[in-house]
């Protein structure tokens, strides 16, 4: 399901930075996202993915309408690329989420830098 899941069934795709406790349950991941990101989570298709520290295993948190549907996705071989500031919750792109998905970063490796002088 994860791996060939289409983007464009979710409302949005937000990825909870840093590391996440992975006993916690539905209850509390949502507790997480309300009172540290002050994100709704009552819209349809909207999913949560956290990681812990180990990155091989990641959580997803939908609400569907009439309740909320919790996943895991452990990788027998390999980790995800998870972002650690743990100040945020990042909203994906499409080709974000197929970068995540597919164990690549989604964060660019090459940044623009604005020197203040030349060599």
């Amino acid at each position: 399901m994860f791996k060939d899941a289409d983007f464009s069934s979710f409302a949005a795709i937000y990825v909870v930075c840093g590391y996440t406790d992975m006993r916690l349950g539905m209850d509390s991941l949502a507790a997480i996202i309300e009172s540290r990101y002050h994100i709704s989570l009552f819209v349809p298709g909207s999913m949560f993915l956290f990681c812990g520290h180990r990155s091989n295993k990641i959580k997803g948190l939908v609400w569907e309408g009439d309740g909320f549907l919790l996943f895991t996705k452990r990788v027998e071989d390999g980790r995800f690329s998870w972002p650690r500031n743990s100040q945020e919750a990042r909203r994906l792109s499409p080709e974000q989420f197929r970068l995540l998905k597919d164990g690549y970063s989604i964060d660019p490796g090459i940044r623009v830098v604005h020197p203040e002088k030349t060599a």
